[in-house]
């Protein structure tokens, strides 16, 4: 019969198994080679779809100002070239303003898979009011790219994503 001290010293935790997260399923716990591999492919993929975001805004206005004067055109562009110059950091700081509020209160990993379930279903019906939209803010487009790749930017140079930190807190709650 084991006495209470060996008992009680042979009683360990099971490990908590490290939750997998979306895009980057269990590389953040590591942050080894896969995981900076998962981070490139993304910054890839949202650096091409930034310039053809950026190429459809610029193409879009100038086809709807190609019928104006060459005045009101000239001072269209530099209105457009101001505007997409304010726009660019604002999207930068909202999206870091966004990026420490969330670090404060990070979701779970159910929280994570729940939130893009949920992004990935309203996904189709944005794309198709947005169709609509796009025609109707055509004259303002090179300044909302600009917003849009600010926006992103800021996205992707952050250290650790808010999904990492909350899978990291709710493993350290469950040892």
């Amino acid at each position: 019969m084991a006495s209470r001290a060996s008992s009680k010293a042979s009683v360990q935790k099971t490990p908590v198994p490290i939750p997998a997260l979306p895009k980057l399923g269990t590389t953040w716990y590591e942050r080894g080679t896969l995981y900076w591999l998962c981070r490139a492919r993304t910054t890839f993929f949202l650096l091409m779809v930034m310039a053809a975001v950026c190429f459809f805004a610029v193409s879009l206005y100038r086809g709807f100002t190609s019928e104006w004067t060459p005045t009101a055109r000239t001072v269209a562009d530099w209105v457009q070239a101001a505007a997409s110059c304010v726009a660019l950091p604002w999207g930068w700081l909202k999206q870091r303003r966004g990026h420490r509020e969330a670090l404060l209160n990070p979701p779970a990993p159910e929280q994570t898979r729940l939130a893009k379930s949920d992004h990935d279903g309203r996904t189709p019906g944005r794309i198709a009011a947005g169709r609509g939209l796009v025609l109707l803010a055509a004259p303002v487009l090179p300044a909302f790219a600009a917003y849009i790749v600010g926006w992103l930017t800021a996205w992707l140079t952050v250290r650790e994503y808010p999904s990492e930190v909350g899978a990291r807190r709710w493993m350290t709650q469950r040892m």
